[in-house]
């Protein structure tokens, strides 16, 4: 068996506004496998200046598992503990090696094109005009969830956004979902959560900056609005480090990111704790290309989770591949039978 990797560069096709700043460019990561009479593939999506594996020697320890992919994959995987992303693109990358088809990760109905995954719509941040004709197309394109990014213009306006919103529909017609990214200070965040829990908000995602445990502990038993931890779960990879977060903060609900919390078994362990405290959970993307997508997306309805995912379509990039994804009415389709979305220019990826 051999391994080999390549760095890509995906563009977007307009800059993504977010509170660390603006994203124009996304940096990623593919493996590789072959052995005799299989290929796999799979995404290592590095996101800088979040994952927990932004670090110097990331090329080197995919350099390291290319020169050790013989060995056993839980001796793999063990040694990549602190790469989560590399951690999710090894994984890949076996199961596409064993697969009958190289995309074909999980077969289901999903995968044959018979069933969907409901997901939100997402709003990226910008001025008032660019996010109100975001959001006017999801509801066109038939979301019934919206997510918003907020912590990047003045409270006010974001507020005057939603104020808008609630106007037309209301909270059985439209769910709101808001990202604030820890855009919140500890000391005014609760009163910030009072006032958006006016508009009858699904949750709010990590809205102060995470390692606070102490103060997001606060904001989960005092706040009218449910929270959600996303940045926070990053770079936790102990067990018991998991678990004294989840009985320190007690937050509602946790937003799981495959490329940033180690993979399929990573993710899975900490849907397995939520469940065990009661705590409700969904799964992210965070822009990874379509090979992450695809790999994401089939793994989450594995999970038969019912409320709508946060998975996107990779339709932000100039140049990521053609691949089934397609969103339709709110929901995510894998288009099986359509020749013109094969994933055929993948090699693409490798040159």
């Amino acid at each position: 068996m051999k391994a080999v990797y390549n760095k890509y560069i995906l563009n977007f096709k307009q800059p993504g506004g977010t509170s660390r700043g603006i994203l124009r460019s996304k940096e990623t990561y593919f493996l590789r496998i072959t052995d005799p009479t299989s290929l796999g593939i799979g995404e290592c999506a590095l996101f800088r200046g979040l994952s927990a594996d932004d670090v110097p020697n990331y090329e080197e320890k995919l350099r390291w598992l290319c020169d050790n992919i013989h060995l056993n994959r839980g001796i793999l995987l063990d040694s990549l503990l602190e790469f989560p992303s590399i951690q999710f693109g090894l994984e890949q990358a076996l199961l596409s090696l064993k697969s009958k088809n190289t995309f074909e990760l999980f077969p289901s109905e999903f995968t044959k094109g018979n069933d969907a995954i409901p997901i939100n719509g997402l709003i990226w941040m910008g001025d008032k005009l660019f996010m109100q004709k975001q959001i006017k197309e999801k509801l066109a394109n038939g979301f019934t969830t919206i997510k918003l990014k907020i912590g990047a213009i003045d409270f006010a306006t974001e507020i005057d956004l939603l104020k808008s919103i609630r106007k037309e529909f209301n909270e059985r017609e439209i769910a709101l979902r808001v990202d604030a990214n820890g855009a919140f200070q500890p000391e005014d965040a609760l009163e910030k959560l009072k006032v958006l829990s006016e508009f009858d908000l699904h949750s709010i995602e990590q809205p102060i900056k995470p390692n606070h445990w102490e103060e997001m502990a606060e904001l989960c038993k005092t706040s009218p609005l449910a929270i959600a931890l996303d940045e926070e779960l990053i770079g936790v990879f102990e067990l018991k480090d998991k678990e004294n977060l989840i009985q320190t903060i007690q937050p509602q609900y946790l937003i799981l990111k495959p490329s940033l919390i180690g993979g399929y078994l990573g993710t899975e362990s900490w849907i397995e704790m939520a469940e065990k405290n009661n705590i409700g959970w969904w799964i992210t993307s965070a822009l990874e290309s379509n090979i992450g997508l695809n790999a994401i997306a089939q793994f989450t309805y594995k999970l038969k989770t019912k409320i709508p995912q946060g998975l996107g379509t990779g339709s932000l990039f100039t140049n990521n591949i053609h691949s089934p994804l397609m969103v339709k009415n709110g929901k995510l389709y894998y288009r099986n039978n359509d020749k013109n979305y094969d994933w055929s220019n993948y090699q693409k990826l490798f040159k």
